[in-house]
């Protein structure tokens, strides 16, 4: 098992303000997809900063505010993804969002961390 934590994420109220900011701290942002923007960043970090509207889109009841910060983990694959999902959940961590095919084209979990902070995990389809 190879986990790579390489995403850091952001939830804006105003994307475009948002992303403004980053901009005059030197974050070059891709083209905004809808209500999504990412960034790569030194070291093979990803910048991905989304508005509530999208995170509602694939997370209905979501809760959280604007600013919460988030982390995401690549798997070696989509069983992984199911896997360490159950091991987090089983050794009592909260569970956010259950495995499921997300229409992005990855197999998405999402457990929190002892501060309620989400941490996804996730691996390509293909």
């Amino acid at each position: 098992m190879t986990l790579r934590l390489n995403v850091i994420g952001l939830v804006a109220a105003d994307l475009a303000a948002t992303v403004r900011f980053y901009r005059r701290l030197g974050v070059e942002f891709g083209e905004a997809t809808g209500g999504h923007v990412q960034a790569q960043l030194p070291g093979g970090m990803q910048f991905m900063i989304d508005t509530e509207e999208t995170v509602r889109s694939f997370h209905p009841n979501w809760q959280g505010r604007p600013g919460r910060i988030g982390l995401a983990v690549e798997c070696d694959g989509i069983a992984e993804v199911d896997k360490v999902f159950a091991e987090l959940t089983g050794a009592g961590y909260r569970r956010e969002i259950e495995p499921f095919d997300a229409f992005w084209g990855q197999r998405y979990a999402t457990v929190l961390d002892p501060d309620g902070n989400g941490v996804d995990l996730y691996a390509p389809l293909t």
